[in-house]
């Protein structure tokens, strides 16, 4: 059975890939699938985003769809960014322009005598069948926001995460440490037990 995946981020792939791969026989990006289309993510939580994806990329497909959406949740500021993450900053996406905001905001808590640095990843996964099943699973991973960006890899808020688990930031670690710890990898074991 092929699976679709509502993504062409190699590095998101490639860790679905190890982790599902045995279950499919065939695991396909947008544009292995030549599915060319910007959804809009207009959910209020991580599930429901997950879900619009998916379901709009197995209609197109025909095949089971899988997507995810995460983000980073910081304590002080009620969850913020959250499902909000990527366009934190505003539009366009913008991860100097994320970060650059988030610690702003952090500092303002810390001036009201907030001091709490401790963060969370979320990755919430759906997997929508074309006869109308929906699996989905939730997965995160905890950590602390740092002042000044660690490490030369990761992306988005990775500099700045360091993981509770590595005593590393994200951006620090190689991509095999991330993928052990990391919020997709836990929802996508938890995915691969529900199958």
């Amino acid at each position: 059975m092929k699976l679709a995946i509502a993504s062409n981020n190699a590095h998101k792939l490639a860790e679905i890939r190890a982790i599902l791969g045995d279950r499919f026989d065939e695991i396909c990006s947008l544009s292995d699938l030549n599915i060319h289309i910007e959804i809009e993510e207009n959910g209020e939580t991580f599930l429901d985003n997950a879900l619009i994806k998916a379901r709009t990329i197995c209609h197109m497909s025909g095949l089971p769809a899988l997507a995810d959406d995460s983000g980073l949740c910081v304590n002080a500021l009620n969850g913020a960014p959250g499902v909000r993450s990527a366009r934190y900053a505003g539009e366009p996406c913008d991860d100097a322009a994320n970060n650059a905001k988030l610690l702003a905001r952090l500092h303002e808590r810390e001036r009201e005598h907030e001091s709490d640095r401790s963060a969370y990843f979320v990755s919430v996964v759906a997997l929508c069948y074309p006869d109308g099943r929906e699996i989905s699973a939730r997965g995160e991973t905890y950590g602390a926001i740092v002042d000044d960006p660690r490490g030369e890899g990761g992306f988005g808020y990775d500099p700045y995460f360091l993981s509770d688990d590595l005593h590393l930031t994200f951006a620090q670690a190689s991509a095999q440490q991330k993928n052990a710890v990391s919020h997709r990898a836990k929802a996508l074991h938890a995915l691969l037990r529900q199958l």
